[in-house]
């Protein structure tokens, strides 16, 4: 009890002191910018301090003990740690305001001609290329896409192309596989039949009730019918797939360029929990009922495979209502006054294009 008495008293005291604070944050500053441990003289150079050498080592000496930073080699050089990494980003940072141009060039990029998917695959790329590391955005939540139109068209060896319209705005192309060929007016036949069926049911209504039933009375229907069924499982099938599909990352490869993410195994942990996706979907509902950018370093993600990364998030919403949620994912040394706007200002063009949209 007595020794967290006395911790609390010194961050306090370290909180006050403008001049280790200056000292930390110009360590962590120049740090993200090189990646290698910061010693006492540079240190002071770089703050514009006239302090000696000894002076700078003992205000080092207490922000270590506070845990605010730590030495990583037997050298006087010093790197921050995560709790460093929390007070620069809550107490220190200043943030860089996006450029005009780089505005520009993200809301160009983003537009209403373009559909949702495209839109979401258009923000994470933005995402990635403007701050080098890995864009993720999560699929805008949606209300059940009511099926206005079924078409099929023939193409080469057995496979039938499926053209489905939902709430006479979003059109979806399928390619499925038959197990026999079709003509064009059997394929018309059997769309028109699916049609007086489907239209106006949402894509779970199709495939977890109407086509049980249709299916439990093939016996009564005749071979068009029960091609129709085939189909139908095909195309819905499909359709629940890309429903269930979380979100949308792109550039994880860019986080092999960083040093202190280049280790394999941990570069392998990390991509598998890419694949398996749960931990990262995990944090980003985190992030959905959260006002702001939010920012996880390290072990504050909850999870093993992002214990060397940061990921900064944002919410995008329209009509005000929050959809989703964007972010960059990348190595706890990354330069967040410029990381925090582009996240920022990418999740406000987003919603505003999806609004625009409705």
């Amino acid at each position: 009890m007595n020794d967290q008495i006395i911790n609390e008293s010194v961050v306090n005291e370290t909180i006050i002191n403008e001049r280790a604070q200056l000292l930390l944050k110009t360590l962590i500053e120049r740090y993200i910018r090189e990646g290698q441990p910061v010693g006492s003289k540079a240190l002071a150079q770089d703050a514009k301090l006239d302090l000696s050498s000894a002076t700078v080592r003992n205000v080092m000496a207490d922000l270590e003990r506070l845990g605010l930073v730590s030495a990583p080699h037997t050298s006087a050089g010093r790197v921050p740690t995560e709790q460093g990494y929390r007070m620069f980003i809550d107490d220190l940072l200043t943030i860089k305001p996006l450029g005009s141009s780089d505005v520009q060039t993200l809301a160009s990029t983003l537009t209403p001609q373009s559909d949702v998917s495209q839109l979401v695959e258009s923000a994470s790329s933005l995402l990635s290329g403007f701050t080098q590391m890995a864009g993720v955005v999560m699929l805008p939540t949606q209300k059940p896409a009511a099926l206005r139109q079924i078409e099929f068209l023939p193409l080469s060896e057995n496979r039938v192309l499926a053209i489905l319209v939902f709430n006479e705005k979003d059109v979806q192309n399928r390619v499925i596989h038959t197990s026999e060929p079709y003509t064009l007016p059997e394929l018309e036949r059997i769309a028109a039949y699916l049609n007086a069926q489907f239209i106006g049911k949402n894509v779970q209504m199709v495939r977890h009730g109407l086509l049980n039933e249709m299916e439990n009375a093939q016996s009564s229907m005749d071979r068009l019918m029960r091609s129709a069924i085939e189909m139908a499982h095909q195309v819905f099938d499909d359709a629940d797939s890309e429903d269930s599909q979380d979100y949308i990352m792109a550039g994880e490869t860019n986080l092999m360029d960083y040093e202190e993410m280049a280790d394999v195994p941990r570069l392998r942990q990390l991509f598998d929990a890419f694949s398996e996706k749960q931990g990262i979907l995990d944090l980003l509902d985190k992030s959905l009922h959260a006002e702001g950018v939010q920012i996880f370093i390290g072990h504050e993600s909850g999870y093993k495979a992002l214990d060397n990364c940061s990921v900064v998030t944002a919410t995008y919403s329209a009509s005000d209502e929050v959809l989703g949620v964007l972010g960059v994912i990348g190595p706890t040394r990354m330069a967040y006054d410029r990381i925090i706007p582009v996240v920022d200002v990418t999740a406000k063009l987003l919603g505003t294009v999806l609004n625009q949209r409705n």
